[in-house]
């Protein structure tokens, strides 16, 4: 069974509704759920409180911003273990300030 995690926060409105759809697959495919509060734990609010949500999958980061129903379903779905990172994602999670000014690293 495949373990997900919810990185979040009260008053999130992304969050809550990455937790909606969280909770659609999982009646479909069930799998373990642990969700964090980024605001109890400094560490966490430094990696992710202009991400969130993220959620990861078996410790991968697979979403982050918007969870894709669709993808969710087939990663959950999968009995393959590896974990692709998400094929739409738009917002790199680390980007080098080169990039950021068109150069290349």
């Amino acid at each position: 069974m495949r373990t997900v995690v919810l990185y979040g926060r009260e008053g999130c409105c992304l969050c809550d509704d990455a937790r909606l759809v969280l909770e659609r697959v999982r009646a479909k495919h069930p799998f373990g759920l642990t969700q964090h509060d980024i605001d109890a734990d400094p560490a966490l609010l430094r990696a992710y409180l202009e991400r969130i949500p993220v959620v990861t999958i078996d410790g991968n980061e697979a979403f982050e911003l918007f969870v894709d129903e669709a993808q969710l379903e087939r990663l959950v779905a999968d009995p393959d273990p590896r974990i692709a990172p998400h094929p739409t994602r738009r917002y790199p999670s680390r980007v080098h300030p080169d990039e950021l000014h068109g150069r290349p690293r």
